[in-house]
């Protein structure tokens, strides 16, 4: 059996780690579920177990090698179950680091989110030694709005994107 990453990030109730081929079916799970991925700009991109394995191996594998960090696992450890991801990934196009979360609806209103991205943020800035953090979050998605200010960033810009109306926070 392949081992388990180590535990990057190590909050009350979550840690996070490198993905690895073991999560495919957890990823197939939250990128495929539709509440997920609502206001996400790439809901369908992952139809199969296989697409998964892709976005693994073929995104953060190879981000975790080109710059150090990547979405890392979030795992819940309540029941020892990656719900999702969270931490920063490096945007090509901005020159600079993107912090993100997603996580399973059955986690939701917990405050899971604002644990999880509070310490993506410490870590990305303290460990990793990043600035200019941005974010993006969908106007209609309430909850990721309030936890992008709860966790430090300033809304600087509203416009359109992937069919929303997007906020942008750095």
């Amino acid at each position: 059996m392949p081992k388990t990453p180590p535990v990057l990030i190590d909050t009350p109730r979550l840690q996070m780690r490198h993905f690895c081929i073991a999560d495919v079916d957890d990823v197939f799970e939250f990128s495929t579920h539709d509440e997920v991925t609502r206001y996400t700009g790439d809901a369908g991109v992952v139809k199969t177990r296989q697409d998964a394995m892709n976005l693994i191996t073929e995104l953060w594998e190879e981000e975790y090698r080109r710059y150090g960090y990547a979405r890392y696992a979030l795992v819940h450890k309540g029941d020892n179950k990656v719900i999702g991801f969270c931490g920063v990934k490096y945007l090509e196009d901005e020159g600079r680091p993107d912090i993100g979360y997603r996580m399973l609806p059955e986690y939701w209103g917990q405050g899971l989110a604002y644990e999880a991205a509070q310490a993506a943020m410490d870590y990305a800035r303290d460990e990793l030694g990043l600035t200019n953090i941005m974010a993006e979050a969908v106007v209609e998605n309430i909850a990721s709005n309030k936890i992008l200010t709860k966790i430090g960033l300033t809304l600087v810009d509203t416009y359109h994107r992937y069919g929303f109306n997007v906020n942008r926070y750095e």
